[in-house]
């Protein structure tokens, strides 16, 4: 049993990134919804508890609580933001409204030594209009902001901590230190949640839950799905048989570029189907971009099930669903925050399927993916490409998906990676908070007029988007070159027949989703 943290998410926008950030520690971590039943809980025998933020006021009737187990459990416990004032609501201390709501950028002054923060000057940043305006019975005063007096309040002895600023965001520059004295030194835990430490449990854990029965594995060619595959291949060997289909709804050159890179890593157990009509048969008419995930992945279920079907023995599916699939498509068992979208491999699964799944990366960020392919020995072309959603071109193609919009989307995209990619922008192995991680092309229902060669036109809108992301639950829109989106843009309305707008996407995340749909 590696020693866990965990997340108790109240509804901040931020709680997945506490968790991935205590990751980056090296400690395990998960989030659990705050009204999660202890004993799922408690069954992980935590180390200690983060309270994360939230948009509620801890005194309205309804707000979400603490729940009794985190203060009897006698562990370590930290609040932020609304977790802070959820602790002092419950312990004895004072609530209130703020005298103006506090956002951003803000300097906390810590003049008394403890152990979670040292004494001095730090930068944060603050999101709340509720603040603490008295302490609770046994706490004492150890930092404090120009609008929060009392921003930072602890208790010693309990081993309680408050905080009104978030650590787990890149704006508050000294964070990573602060969870790292918690998490580390004040509850204590192994900073054993390396590669190595995580294959070595993921294979024991595919080795129990399969046994002795063989296992298609879902390879698209991206990052997770063939991470997924290695570590599936590591601990069954010949058990894995691993299926690429050919949906038509793929990049240029797509197909060739994963039969090159899979078949050298898996040999005879990696099978190719086509299934381009199917596909397109089952997305006519559907513009709703739920719609569309859900008949994707019923049509991708429907496909697996008929290939294991000609195979012998074959009882689970292996699929490459990461922790953000999981967060963003089923909200409610894991987390406050609402429902984003229903990733095809989580939501979009019908329920008569007739496999059993397993998914040895569902609770992985896709920093984390990476890092272990590379441990896995997989090849950098193939850890670092540019990231693709299961569901294809099919929810970068908003309004109906035909294969004449298709055709048109894919040269598109095609003509502004090749120039992103020749201007060296793309990001490279390593990665970086400055370089992109993920652009691509979308396609609007949306036509205007235009002139061609002293002729009207009226065709669609393409939109280029290109983000910056470390975890790919928060992105910022890369500032490109003004050169160069006049160089893709005059390419794709010249070379690209049904495209005569081109728009830039300047939306970060939050507010947007990366995607388009």
């Amino acid at each position: 049993m590696t020693d866990t943290i965990i997340v108790l998410d109240y509804g901040s926008q931020y709680a997945q990134l506490i968790a991935r950030r205590v990751r980056e520690l090296q400690v395990y971590c998960e989030l659990f919804h705050w009204n999660t039943p202890p004993e799922e809980i408690l069954a992980l025998n935590p180390k200690g508890y983060i309270l994360s933020g939230g948009p509620n006021s801890v005194y309205e009737e309804g707000a979400p609580t603490l729940p009794d187990y985190v203060l009897a459990s006698g562990l370590p416990v930290l609040g932020i933001c609304y977790g802070m004032q959820l602790l002092t609501y419950n312990l004895g201390g004072k609530v209130a409204p703020g005298g103006e709501r506090e956002y951003g950028h803000a300097q906390v002054q810590v003049d008394v030594e403890n152990p979670l923060m040292p004494q001095g000057e730090y930068a944060v940043w603050m999101s709340h209009g509720d603040r603490v305006e008295g302490l609770p019975p046994g706490f004492s005063l150890l930092g404090s902001s120009a609008n929060s007096p009392w921003a930072v309040m602890g208790n010693t002895e309990r081993r309680i901590y408050g905080i009104q600023f978030h650590p787990e965001v890149h704006h508050t520059p000294q964070g990573n230190i602060i969870l790292e004295n918690f998490v580390a030194s004040i509850c204590g835990a192994k900073q054993d949640w390396t590669p190595a430490h995580i294959i070595e449990k993921s294979v024991a854990d595919i080795r129990a839950q399969v046994g002795g029965a063989r296992v298609l594995a879902a390879v698209s060619g991206g990052v997770d799905s063939s991470v997924a595959a290695a570590l599936l291949h590591r601990a069954i060997g010949d058990q894995l048989v691993t299926l690429f289909v050919d949906n038509g709804l793929l990049r240029q050159n797509e197909r060739a570029t994963v039969e090159a890179a899979m078949r050298p890593q898996l040999g005879d157990n990696f099978h190719v189907l086509d299934a381009e009509d199917d596909f397109l048969s089952a997305l006519s008419g559907v513009t709703e971009p739920e719609a569309k995930r859900r008949a994707i992945g019923e049509a991708f279920i429907r496909k697996f099930e008929a290939f294991a079907r000609e195979q012998d023995g074959i009882a689970y599916l292996m699929q490459g669903t990461i922790y953000p699939d999981v967060i963003e498509s089923r909200a409610p068992e894991r987390s406050a925050a609402q429902v984003i979208k229903s990733h095809h491999n989580v939501g979009g699964l019908p329920k008569d399927m007739q496999f059993a799944l397993v998914e040895p990366l569902r609770y992985l960020f896709k920093d984390e993916v990476r890092r272990i392919g590379a441990a896995l020995g997989l090849p950098d072309e193939l850890i670092w490409r540019q990231p693709f959603p299961g569901p294809g071109l099919a929810v970068r193609c908003l309004g109906e998906v035909t294969a004449e919009r298709l055709a048109t989307l894919r040269a598109a995209d095609a003509i502004f990676t090749a120039e992103l990619r020749a201007a060296e922008l793309l990001e490279q192995p390593g990665g970086s908070d400055t370089g992109i991680a993920q652009a691509f092309v979308a396609l609007l229902p949306v036509k205007s007029v235009g002139v061609m060669g002293d002729q009207r036109t009226y065709q669609e809108t393409a939109v280029l988007r290109a983000v910056s992301s470390q975890d790919f639950m928060t992105a910022d829109w890369v500032r490109l070159p003004y050169d160069l989106l006049a160089k893709v843009s005059s390419r794709i309305v010249n070379e690209v027949k049904g495209i005569n707008r081109v728009v830039y996407d300047l939306t970060s995340k939050p507010p947007a989703t990366i995607e388009w749909e």
